[in-house]
């Protein structure tokens, strides 16, 4: 087990979520990527942990967490979260996410203001329209290899380079994309509950209901970040940040960069 990083199980109403923690002093609730667990989220968890608590979850039917026969959407992430809050006396945290991680935290703040001070949205996808959601959609499913049956098959560094370059890191590594497997497999069928639950979410009327203190960190080359400044819009109190030199996964890749605007962001805030 990785240095510091605790494990645990809290009772839902979408079964038992897993979830793992590290640090001590305020909490920040960590929200994962599309397809991916909290095993990929350990090292921005020890990034945060000299200053703050940091407890990252799986969703339903993602990592540790128990598997559910219906279609979730972001709302039902978000109060997973709230939940696993509850679970762990909890009353206030920071949501931070990336990706679909990302629009959780933005369902939690606009749904939960009462339990959620401030937002941290890293690399917020954004579909313009029904069509445009699924194509991309089809378009990420291309390049998600799977067995006769549907059963996710493992991709190399090579063949995610060479066909979804959009969804990697700048620089990613065996170790990375052996975690990326894993979960995947742990998904199993059901890896495309997240990307249903993004397609249907509202991000833009999401962004408006946020009332509180919010950083938009965007990685320079993601492909979505064209968008920051329509969603930006809807959120004026909005703090804008780009990465240079980063792309997709950034918690992983730049974790302790991550950490730096966080922690910059939720200091100055609370100053304010």
């Amino acid at each position: 087990m990785p240095a510091g990083i605790e494990r645990g199980l809290a009772k839902t109403s979408a079964g038992h979520i897993h979830w793992r923690a590290c640090g001590s002093g305020p909490v920040v609730m960590v929200s994962h990527i599309n397809q991916q667990s909290s095993a990929v989220m350990v090292e921005l968890l020890q990034a945060l942990a000299p200053d703050f608590r940091a407890i990252a979850i799986d969703y339903p039917s993602h990592g540790h967490s128990d598997h559910i026969d219906w279609q979730p959407a972001i709302e039902d992430y978000a109060r997973c979260v709230v939940e696993v809050m509850d679970v762990l006396r909890v009353e206030r945290a920071t949501a931070l996410g990336e990706a679909v991680g990302a629009a959780t935290s933005i369902a939690l703040g606009g749904r939960w203001p009462q339990r959620i001070d401030k937002v941290v949205l890293i690399n917020i996808p954004y579909f313009s329209d029904a069509d445009t959601a699924k194509n991309d959609i089809t378009d990420i499913a291309k390049v998600r290899p799977s067995d006769e049956s549907g059963f996710p098959a493992p991709r190399s560094i090579k063949f995610l380079l060479d066909n979804d370059p959009e969804h990697a890191p700048m620089q990613p590594t065996q170790s990375w994309m052996d975690r990326i497997n894993t979960a995947q497999l742990e998904i199993g069928r059901d890896r495309w509950q997240a990307m249903g639950a993004l397609a249907k979410f509202d991000t833009l009327g999401g962004m408006a209901a946020l009332e509180c203190p919010v950083l938009m960190l965007y990685g320079e080359h993601f492909i979505y970040g064209r968008h920051r400044a329509l969603l930006q819009s809807k959120c004026p109190q909005a703090r804008v940040e780009i990465l240079p030199g980063a792309r997709f996964c950034m918690s992983w890749e730049r974790a302790s960069d991550i950490a730096a605007h966080a922690r910059s962001f939720l200091l100055s805030s609370r100053r304010a």
